[in-house]
């Protein structure tokens, strides 16, 4: 049953990671046109960076470190000097962070009437693709939807294995 709560704790993760990603390309999409924001200048485009940060231990270490207290039922469970066996156990956690992407620069624009030009008439607009930007979002969106299915997958086998 571990297995299974582990499967739709990962697939959590990752619907709480697409989330953050449609976030980020819906908020490039509707300030595309932005020429001045609050920190000054034209908008620059968000993008959500992804990292996993690994936590390594053994099994009784986990189990310690929750607070659990297992029930030993067998003298099999300990091992031959009368302690008890520790397996490894690699449990990750996805983290994710929305930054500014750094890479991205901005485009002149020739527009001597509107308010931001300079005094070439030439204004500066955010370098967003927003047709990039809609296949970013559908491909966080595929992802999202598979995150579902993988948890609905997750608790369907644990609705079938209580009914053994």
């Amino acid at each position: 049953m571990a297995g299974i709560l582990n499967a739709i704790e990962i697939s959590s993760q990752g619907l709480s990671v697409q989330r953050a990603r449609m976030n980020a390309v819906s908020e490039n999409i509707a300030n595309a046109e932005t020429t001045r924001t609050d920190e000054g200048g034209p908008y620059r485009r968000k993008r959500v960076l992804v990292s996993e940060d690994k936590t390594e231990g053994t099994f009784n270490f986990m189990v310690k470190q929750a607070g659990i207290r297992l029930a030993r039922t067998h003298r099999a469970h300990f091992g031959p000097t009368g302690t008890a066996t520790t397996q490894r156990v690699d449990l990750a956690t996805v983290n994710h962070r929305e930054v500014v992407d750094p890479d991205t620069g901005f485009r002149l624009q020739y527009d001597p009437s509107h308010p931001d030009a300079d005094l070439d008439g030439y204004v500066q607009m955010p370098d967003i693709e927003v047709i990039n930007e809609m296949v970013d979002m559908m491909a966080a969106a595929r992802a999202y939807e598979a995150n579902t299915t993988a948890i609905d997958v997750a608790k369907g086998m644990a609705q079938e294995a209580l009914e053994i």
